[in-house]
C-alpha cells in the first residue's frame, strides 16, 4: 500500500512540475501563432449571441487549447511509466489492460475531438467557427458507443451499483444504452460549463478527488495514478486560468475531462457504489446542462427563448453578478458536495 501511494505521489508531483514548466512557453507559442479564442457569433438556438459578446468581449484573443498540454503531459507520464517498467523499477505501467485502457481511451478520444474543434475555432473555419454540431455528435456517438461496447460486451457488465441506497441492480441491455447517453451528457455538460475563468477546472477537481479516493479504497492503484496525474495538471492550469485567465481550457480540455470522468465512472461501477455519490458531485454540471437543454427545447417549441441567455452561469452574469463571485461561490458549493460524496463512499466501506 505504501509503495503504491509513494508511486502515485511521485507521478503527481512530476506531472505538476512538468505542467508548470511547460505552460509559460506554451502560452507564448500560442500567442505567437495567434491561437487565441474566437468568440462565437451565434447561439446554439441560431440567433446572434449579442448578450454573450457583450459579457465576454474582453476575452477575445486569449490563448486557448489548454487541452493540448493536458494530452501531452499524460502521454509523457505513460511513456515514462513504460520505461520504468522495462527497467524493472516498477511492476506495472500506466498502460494496463485491466485498469487503464478504457479510461485512457475515453480521455484521448474525446480530447482529440475537442482539439480539432479548438483549431477550427481559432482558424475561423466553418459557419459556427469550429466543428458543426453534427460533426461533434458524429464522433461523440462513435466513441461513446465504443465505451459502452467495451463495458457491456468485453467486460460483461450489465448492472449499476446504487450503494449506499441499495446494491447492484441488473438492468441488462439498458446498461449500454444508459452509458452511451450518459457519456454524451457528461462530455457536453462539462463543455457547456467551461465558460468562466476557473469554473470548470475547479468543479472537475472535486469530482476527480472523489474518484481518486474511490480507486484507492478498491485497490485500483493504476487508475488512481492516472487520475492523480490529471488532477495535478488541472491544478497547474488553475494557476493560470483564474481571473484574469492567461489561457482557456478549450474543448480539447473539456472533452478530454468528460471522456475520462465518464469511463472512470463506469469502471468504478464494477466495484464501488459510485453512481449516487457521482450525482451529488456532478450537481452543478447537471444544472448547466438542463438550463441549456431547456433553452433549446423552449426555442424550438415556442419560437422564443426561455432565458435571456444560457447556460446558468451566463444567466448569473447577465443578472449582474461578477464573474469571480460566481466562480468562488460555486467552488464553495462544490467543496460541500465533494465532502458529501466522499462521506457516501466511506459509509459504504464501513458497512
Amino acid at each position: 500500500m505504501l509503495s503504491e501511494l509513494s508511486s502515485i505521489l511521485l507521478f503527481t508531483l512530476v506531472s505538476f512540475i512538468l505542467a508548470l514548466c511547460l505552460y509559460p512557453g506554451y502560452i507564448r507559442l500560442l500567442a505567437k501563432w495567434k491561437m487565441g479564442k474566437t468568440l462565437r457569433e451565434t447561439t446554439a438556438t441560431g440567433e446572434k449571441a449579442e448578450i454573450f459578446t457583450q459579457l465576454h468581449a474582453g476575452k477575445a484573443g486569449t490563448p486557448t487549447m489548454w487541452g493540448g498540454i493536458f494530452l501531452f503531459v499524460l502521454l509523457v507520464m505513460i511513456w515514462v511509466s513504460l520505461l520504468l517498467q522495462k527497467f524493472g523499477w516498477i511492476t506495472y505501467s500506466l498502460w494496463n489492460q485491466q485498469e487503464t485502457y478504457i479510461v485512457l481511451f475515453g480521455f484521448f478520444s474525446m480530447g482529440l475531438i475537442g482539439l480539432v474543434d479548438d483549431i477550427l475555432n481559432i482558424k475561423n473555419v466553418g459557419k459556427v467557427k469550429g466543428l458543426s454540431i453534427r460533426g461533434k455528435m458524429f464522433w461523440l456517438v462513435l466513441f461513446s458507443g465504443f465505451i459502452s461496447y467495451w463495458f457491456y460486451v468485453k467486460l460483461g457488465i450489465d448492472y449499476i451499483n446504487l450503494r449506499p441506497i441499495t446494491g447492484q441492480v441488473k438492468i441488462g441491455i439498458l446498461f449500454p444504452i444508459l452509458t452511451f447517453f450518459g457519456t454524451i451528457a457528461i462530455v457536453n455538460a462539462i463543455n457547456i460549463t467551461d465558460g468562466l475563468d476557473g469554473l470548470a477546472g475547479g468543479l472537475n477537481a472535486g469530482i476527480l478527488l472523489m474518484f481518486i479516493i474511490a480507486t484507492l479504497l478498491n485497490g485500483t492503484y493504476l487508475t488512481a495514478t492516472v487520475l492523480s496525474v490529471v488532477v495535478s495538471v488541472l491544478w497547474a492550469f488553475l494557476f493560470l486560468n483564474v481571473k484574469p485567465a492567461k489561457i482557456f481550457m478549450g474543448d480539447s480540455g473539456a472533452f478530454a475531462l468528460g471522456g475520462l470522468i465518464a469511463s472512470t465512472l463506469y469502471l468504478l461501477n464494477m466495484r464501488t457504489g459510485i453512481f449516487i455519490p457521482f450525482l451529488v458531485v456532478f450537481f452543478f454540471f447537471m444544472v448547466e446542462l438542463m438550463s441549456s437543454g431547456l433553452q433549446m427545447a423552449w426555442k424550438k417549441v415556442f419560437k422564443k427563448k426561455l432565458f435571456p441567455i444560457a447556460p446558468f452561469h451566463h444567466y448569473l452574469e447577465y443578472k449582474g453578478i461578477a464573474e469571480y463571485t460566481i466562480v468562488m461561490k460555486v467552488w464553495l458549493v462544490q467543496v460541500v458536495l465533494t465532502l458529501i460524496g466522499i462521506l457516501c463512499l466511506l459509509v459504504q466501506y464501513a458497512s
